[in-house]
C-alpha cells in the first residue's frame, strides 16, 4: 500500500466539483483552482481543500448530495465506463470494489449480504466534510445505478452513519429513497435478486479493453493488489488450481494463501467469485451447460450444476430461463 500522503483522486472527479460550482455561481479560491492541472491526478489533501471550499461557498447543507445526483459516468474515469459496460449489476459491483481506487482514494467499498438483502457498504477514510462526501458517493451511486439498469433498480433504502445535515423534508425533495441516519454502516440496500439486473450498456469487448486500462492505472498507482492479479489469472485460466496459480506468481501455495489472507478473501473464494461471473455470462450467451462445466474446470456437469445452485440459488437452466425473460440473453 502507498503512504497516505500519496493518495489521490482522478482529475475528472475534481472537475465535477468545479463545474458544479460554476453552474451555481460559487466562487472558489483562484489559487486552489490553479493547482488543478489538466490530466494530473489530484492529491487527496488538495481534494480535501476543494471540498471545503465548495461546501463553504454554498449556503446549501445538501451541497454534497446535489453534487452526487449530478455526477456523470465520465467523472468516474475509466472505472465508471468499466462498471456500466458490465453485463449485470452484480458484476458491476464486483468491479466497483476492485477498481474504486481508479476513481480515488479516501474510502473502501464492500458488499454485504443479509437474508435476501444486499448492501453496498462504504467505509470513508476522510477528515474533511466527510458527511457531505459520503452523501455525494451514495447519491451518485443510486442515480447512476438506476440509469445503467434502465430505471429498473429499486433500492430498499440508504443508511448513513452521520446525523441529518438539514431537515428530512429537504432530503425527500431531492431523493426518492427511504433514508436512515445514525446507522452502523454507510450503505445502499436492495433485494438480492436485483444483482441479476442486466445493464443497458453491456459491452463485453469494450469492457475487457477498459479492464486492461484500469489494471494499468491501478499498477501505476501502486494499488494493483495480489487479489486483482489472481482474479485476472482466473479469468484467463479458469481451470487452474491454487498450486498452478501460485507457481505462475512465483509463490508457494502457502505463501499465496498468507498474502491473500492479508488482503481479504481466500483463493477459493476469489476463484469461485470469478467462476460464478463467467458461468452466468456463458449461460446468458446460451452456451451448453456441459461445455461451461468443462471450460471452468469442473469434473463433470453435475458438479457444475451443484456449484451453480449454491452460488445463485437456482439451477443453470432456471437461471437461463430467467435471464432470457429479462432480455439479458439473446
Amino acid at each position: 500500500m502507498r503512504d497516505t500522503s500519496e493518495h489521490s483522486v482522478t482529475p475528472l472527479y475534481s472537475q465535477a466539483i468545479v463545474q458544479a460550482a460554476e453552474r451555481l455561481g460559487l466562487v472558489l479560491p483562484a489559487a486552489l483552482l490553479a493547482e488543478l492541472r489538466p490530466g494530473q491526478r489530484v492529491p487527496l489533501a488538495r481534494q480535501d481543500a476543494l471540498w471545503e471550499a465548495f461546501c463553504a461557498a454554498s449556503d446549501n447543507p445538501l451541497a454534497g448530495l446535489r453534487l452526487g445526483l449530478e455526477m456523470q459516468i465520465g467523472h468516474l474515469d475509466s472505472a465508471g465506463m468499466l462498471l456500466v459496460t458490465s453485463d449485470t449489476l452484480g458484476e458491476a459491483l464486483e468491479q466497483l470494489i476492485e477498481y474504486a481506487p481508479v476513481i480515488g482514494d479516501g474510502g473502501e467499498f464492500s458488499l454485504r449480504h443479509s437474508a435476501d438483502q444486499v448492501f453496498i457498504d462504504y467505509q470513508p477514510d476522510l477528515t474533511v466534510r466527510q458527511a457531505e462526501r459520503v452523501e455525494a458517493v451514495f447519491a451518485s451511486q443510486l442515480n447512476l445505478t438506476r440509469w445503467s439498469t434502465g430505471g429498473r433498480f429499486q433500492p430498499t433504502g440508504l443508511w448513513f452513519t452521520h446525523t441529518p445535515l438539514t431537515q428530512p423534508e429537504a432530503y425527500a425533495q431531492l431523493i426518492d429513497c427511504p433514508l436512515h441516519f445514525g446507522a452502523a454502516h454507510n450503505s445502499l440496500g436492495f433485494s438480492a435478486e436485483q444483482l441479476q439486473l442486466p445493464l443497458i450498456q453491456a459491452n463485453g469487448a469494450l469492457r475487457e479493453h477498459l479492464r486492461q486500462f484500469a489494471d494499468q492505472t491501478l499498477a501505476a498507482l501502486g494499488q494493483h493488489s495480489l487479489t486483482a492479479e489472481v482474479q485476472r489469472l482466473v479469468r484467463q485460466h479458469p481451470r487452474w488450481g491454487k498450486e498452478r496459480m501460485a507457481a505462475e506468481l512465483d509463490l508457494s501455495s502457502r505463501h499465496l494463501n498468507r498474502l491473500l489472507g492479508e488482503e481479504g478473501p481466500s483463493f477459493k473464494i476469489l476463484r469461485e467469485s470469478v467462476l460464478q461471473q463467467m458461468a452466468c455470462r456463458a449461460l446468458r450467451d446460451d452456451q451448453r451447460v456441459a461445455r461451461i462445466a468443462e471450460d471452468l474446470g469442473f469434473s463433470d456437469e453435475g458438479a457444475f450444476v451443484r456449484a451453480f445452485r449454491r452460488w445463485q440459488g437456482a439451477t443453470p437452466a432456471r437461471y437461463r430461463d430467467a435471464t432470457d425473460g429479462s432480455g439479458a440473453a439473446s
